[in-house]
């Protein structure tokens, strides 16, 4: 019954917000409906007890916040590149930058995996990951059917324009 609320509540939207590397949306609505979603699937997926759910969701949070300021501070490292260096050093100091994010990141995972562990098991801690894959797929291919759909649309809004202006020739 959750995840059809889950999948019902993701066809209602009109755009997706970011989430890790989903892309972002403009309207807070949006981003709140898609956040209510993944705290419903998660929640699901991992068979959250109501205890359980209240000291996770607040950890778990705070983790995704800090992991998206790792990985925002990758970008703007990109952005800001020494116009006088070479390419090569460019990417030589852009590959270095990747390996500091990613152990920032494994820092991140087993300072909250050890947090987590006091409210959730283990097993429950090792799906974690899964059910997050599993919700990013689902989103975007949420994305794609609209895209599908909106271009569908499109093609057909244009076919009727073009037979509309061959009638009226």
């Amino acid at each position: 019954k959750a995840l059809l609320r889950i999948v019902l509540v993701l066809i209602t939207f009109p755009a997706l917000a970011q989430e890790d590397e989903l892309p972002a949306a403009q309207d807070p609505k949006v981003r709140d409906k898609i956040q209510a979603a993944r705290v419903a699937y998660i929640t699901d997926q991992l068979a959250l007890t109501p205890e359980e759910a209240e000291k996770f969701w607040p950890i778990y949070r705070e983790f995704s916040e800090k992991r998206r300021e790792v990985r925002q501070q990758l970008k703007v490292n990109r952005q800001t590149a020494d116009p006088n260096k070479t390419t090569e050093q460019i990417e030589r100091e852009m590959v270095e930058q990747q390996f500091k994010v990613k152990q920032q990141e494994l820092n991140l995972e087993k300072d909250y995996s050890g947090r987590l562990l006091q409210v959730i098991s283990a097993q429950k801690l090792r799906t974690l990951p899964d059910a997050e894959r599993r919700f990013r797929q689902m989103i975007l291919e949420q994305i794609q059917r609209r895209q599908m759909q909106q271009e569908r649309q499109r093609n057909l809004q244009d076919q009727s324009q073009k037979r509309l202006q061959e009638r009226n020739n």
